[in-house]
């Protein structure tokens, strides 16, 4: 038997043509900044004044951009304090963020909305607006300059993440507490050993949206991080600007160097943030 086409109408004809030059339209858009900054990268000074930013290299195995702005910049402290930063705001926000989604979750008392709401207000104030009183707080601190001061700033309460693992635990049964309870485990061993394993999802998602923000943060590392040897990534790449003009593809070697590390740990460990992300979505 001949199978029957599907016939479309005019308008779906449209519809369908329409979808698909959006998609290429805006894959254009995300995809070219990319390639004008790879472009850029192995270009010289001179044909970077001389050419438009999508004119082809004449050399494509100059790499003398890359070692001057990882050495100029100092990259590979740079990369070294970013890392400490990153690993250690994460593990602290990840337990802080944990512990408080436990007990708002799983306990109920006077406040525990307005906590809630709280938390949610907190993160509807922008933060450039609140600067004045937290520069102030991390003067009087002895925080400003130091590593240790501006991870504990960062550490501060992500509200994103804690609704995120709020989410994920009203999935884990309360019985689950009731039956550890009876075997005599006290709340802390509940926490340790029943739901921060189940929570490994959410965890990673969170990792993922804070991970990313602390790797790419300027403003406040700008602020709080002066000395020299306490660049981070972010601040490095602003070495080839100045009020005489900015070395654009000294700039664009930078960012390709500090994407490197994230795009490898992308490709290692792929499979595990996409299990990540799907198990651990906020469900309406």
């Amino acid at each position: 038997m001949k199978k029957r086409r599907k016939q479309y109408s005019a308008g779906a004809i449209i519809w369908i043509i329409f979808k698909y030059v959006s998609l290429v339209f805006f894959s254009f858009v995300a995809v070219i900044p990319i390639i004008s900054c790879v472009i850029t990268a192995f270009k010289t000074e001179e044909e970077y004044k001389t050419t438009n930013v999508m004119t082809l290299p004449q050399n494509w195995f100059n790499f003398d951009n890359f070692v001057e702005a990882f050495q100029r910049a100092n990259m590979g402290r740079a990369f070294v304090n970013s890392v400490i930063v990153m690993v250690c705001v994460l593990i602290g926000a990840i337990i802080i963020g944990t512990q408080l989604a436990y007990v708002l979750n799983r306990f109920q008392f006077p406040g525990n909305g307005l906590i809630r709401n709280l938390f949610l207000f907190a993160a509807l104030l922008p933060g450039v607006a609140m600067q004045v009183t937290v520069y102030q707080i991390m003067h009087d601190l002895g925080f400003i300059n130091h590593l240790y001061g501006y991870i504990i700033m960062m550490m501060g309460t992500d509200v994103i993440s804690i609704y995120i693992f709020i989410q994920y635990m009203e999935n884990i049964p309360v019985s689950l507490d009731e039956s550890a309870i009876i075997d005599g485990a006290s709340y802390w061993k509940i926490y340790w050993k029943i739901m921060l394993p189940l929570l490994k999802p959410a965890i990673v998602t969170a990792c993922i949206l804070k991970g990313v923000g602390v790797y790419n943060e300027y403003y406040s590392a700008n602020l709080y991080l002066t000395k020299e040897n306490l660049k981070t990534m972010a601040i490095s790449l602003y070495t080839f600007t100045g009020p005489l003009g900015s070395q654009y593809n000294l700039i664009c070697a930078g960012v390709i160097i500090s994407l490197l590390p994230a795009l490898i740990v992308f490709i290692v460990f792929q499979k595990q943030i996409y299990s990540g992300i799907t198990a651990g979505a906020v469900k309406g």
